[in-house]
């Protein structure tokens, strides 16, 4: 059996995927791809989207961290991390599909905003785990490596309030929820956790993330102060993470 996980290091979805497999207690092997230089190789392999992350499963191949899900909770039952009860299933499905089509998107959107304006501090996230040389090729080819990115993602002022808004009223959402009990759905850990958790990771930067997170005095002014903020309720997120990673 051979598992291989096609990722960027820095992705807050590909950390939903590692996690999972991780939690199953599968071997597997991450390929870590820049982004950019990505394309040809995901379509290759998928023959049409370009996204990560991508498993490859002896030769099977799934695209998308909730798909990934699906199909390593249906190969290998064990450790499931999709709840057996109907009714639990259908709400750890529809937590975690809030939180990819709303959260992901913010956290990244934020984030990105404000590290973009720090080249130093990002170009090493987004080359983690690739050679050395991507390091270089990054930093000569910054200004349009910035342009494509927010264009992509469509990330400027505005979207990064609205995702700043949005991330705010999850964790307020999310924080209130742990208060009164344990997990999301249910009585036992779910994706749901694991998404809620593994999308907010880049806000409390774990040990178990493969990427050069920045010291303190590096972190832009703006996420910083932020951060202080809402330490409250992100620490909420990181303890789920530290319990079930």
């Amino acid at each position: 059996m051979a598992i291989k996980l096609y990722q960027f290091a820095i992705s807050h979805y590909c950390e939903k995927v590692r996690w999972a497999l991780d939690y199953k207690g599968l071997n597997h092997e991450t390929i870590n791809l820049l982004p950019g230089q990505h394309v040809k190789t995901i379509r290759t392999l998928t023959g049409g989207a370009s996204s990560v992350p991508v498993l490859d499963h002896d030769g099977h191949r799934v695209q998308g961290s909730k798909e990934i899900i699906d199909y390593l909770d249906e190969t290998f039952p064990e450790n499931p991390l999709t709840p057996a009860d109907p009714e639990n299933r259908e709400a750890a499905l529809a937590w975690e599909q809030r939180l990819d089509d709303e959260l992901g998107p913010a956290v990244r959107c934020y984030s990105y905003h404000h590290f973009l304006q720090r080249p130093k501090v990002v170009v090493p996230m987004l080359a983690a785990g690739t050679p050395f040389y991507n390091r270089i090729l990054l930093k000569l080819a910054f200004s349009r490596v910035d342009e494509i990115m927010r264009n992509w993602m469509k990330i400027n002022e505005k979207t990064s309030e609205r995702s700043r808004e949005t991330m705010e009223a999850y964790l307020t959402e999310l924080a209130d929820i742990y208060r009164k009990k344990p997990y999301l759905v249910g009585d036992r850990f779910s994706r749901a956790d694991l998404a809620a958790a593994a999308l907010l990771a880049p806000m409390f930067q774990p040990e178990q993330y493969p990427v050069p997170w920045p010291k303190a005095a590096r972190i832009p002014r703006d996420i910083k102060v932020w951060l202080d903020e809402w330490q409250p309720q992100i620490q909420t997120l990181e303890q789920v993470y530290t319990a079930n990673r």
